[in-house]
């Protein structure tokens, strides 16, 4: 079978796209630079695309590549703090496009080569706050309960034709992705104190198995 991973150069991803190496997948990853990856960071056998997720161009442009994909795995995402009094609407906005619209987009390009032959798997790598809300993480929350009503939502319209999508809720998993998380919080804010120690907290806490499990099943689990 041929695998999309996005996010394939860090984290989850990038554990997600050698695990499906090691059961005989050929894997393509995508991520935003991958020029710039050290070897070690190359996952061996693993093909890699350059795709910013952020830019709805590059998406669109990445549509050849997934005609002939059986397996998508949506794992690149980005977290994002700060109370939502303060929350600036670009970053809401770039937000939103790299954790819910490209994933979804690559979702609705891809879907058609899995529909036409009867076959294909999408797993949704979201995260655990769309189940159990965190504060000064409004944002975040919103876009990973967003991705998983989409996927819940088109089960539904996709099982009748063999066609299984599904959403991944890790908890803290130590993937780098608590070094990337954007924080918006102003000089002097009231929240200050709360956000730094909700942030404490995440980091000292600080999934791809179950992605495995969720390609290898037959038949599309509840969520």
């Amino acid at each position: 079978m041929r695998a999309l991973v996005t996010g394939a150069s860090s984290g989850i991803g990038r554990a997600t796209a050698a695990a499906l190496v090691a059961r005989g997948h050929s894997v393509l990853g995508a991520s935003r630079d991958p020029d710039r990856l050290a070897p070690a960071d190359r996952v061996p056998r693993v093909e890699y695309a350059a795709l910013d997720l952020t830019d709805p161009a590059a998406v669109e442009a990445f549509a050849g590549r997934l005609a002939d994909v059986d397996v998508l795995v949506n794992a690149a995402g980005e977290s994002q703090s700060g109370p939502l009094e303060g929350l600036p609407a670009e970053a809401l906005e770039r937000l939103f496009r790299l954790d819910v619209l490209a994933p979804v987009r690559l979702t609705q390009l891809a879907l058609p080569g899995m529909r036409a032959p009867g076959h294909g798997r999408v797993v949704m790598v979201g995260s655990m706050p769309a189940s159990f809300p965190l504060a000064h993480h409004s944002s975040y929350v919103a876009t990973e309960a967003a991705i998983r009503g989409f996927a819940d939502a088109a089960r539904l319209e996709l099982s009748p034709f063999s066609v299984h999508i599904t959403t991944v809720e890790p908890g803290s998993v130590s993937t780098g992705i608590g070094q990337r998380r954007t924080t918006y919080v102003a000089d002097g804010s009231p929240y200050a104190d709360d956000v730094a120690t909700m942030l404490a907290v995440l980091d000292r806490n600080e999934a791809a198995g179950t992605v495995l499990r969720m390609v290898a099943r037959r038949h599309g689990p509840r969520r």
